[in-house]
């Protein structure tokens, strides 16, 4: 399977996933004009993936704003990763969030109480503090 990495810029997130290693990451902001054809080739690439997961499949989320259409993109991706348990493999969901942000860590735990994983919620210090 093909790595797909994408630079995050502006209002369109990074996204990087690699079958090797059974990580994906999505990072940055999650507003692009049309998000539903943006995570097309996303969705596919996990379809493909789940097909062969690795022993242990670890998805971090840490996204800084996401709109409302690519919150429903986000759940989809999560939605398709609770296969990989089905097939008896290991799934955890890391949250990244600021950790004077309360509306992204609230956001992560609506997404928990949906989807079948593990979910890992970590603090990252504000910048601002050094």
């Amino acid at each position: 399977m093909k790595k797909i990495i994408l630079d995050a810029h502006d209002i369109m997130p990074g996204v990087s996933l690699d079958h090797e290693t059974g990580l994906l990451k999505f990072y940055g902001k999650s507003c692009p004009v049309n998000a539903h054809e943006f995570y097309i080739p996303i969705l596919d690439w996990i379809d493909e993936y789940i097909k062969s997961p690795q022993k242990s499949t670890v998805a971090e989320f840490y996204l800084s704003y996401f709109n409302t259409v690519s919150a429903k993109n986000l759940l989809k991706v999560m939605n398709k990763l609770e296969k990989v348990r089905e097939k008896g493999k290991k799934l955890t969901i890391k949250w990244l969030y600021n950790e004077n942000d309360e509306i992204l860590k609230e956001a992560g735990e609506d997404f928990e109480t949906i989807v079948d994983a593990n979910f890992e919620f970590i603090a990252i210090p504000d910048s601002d503090d050094e």
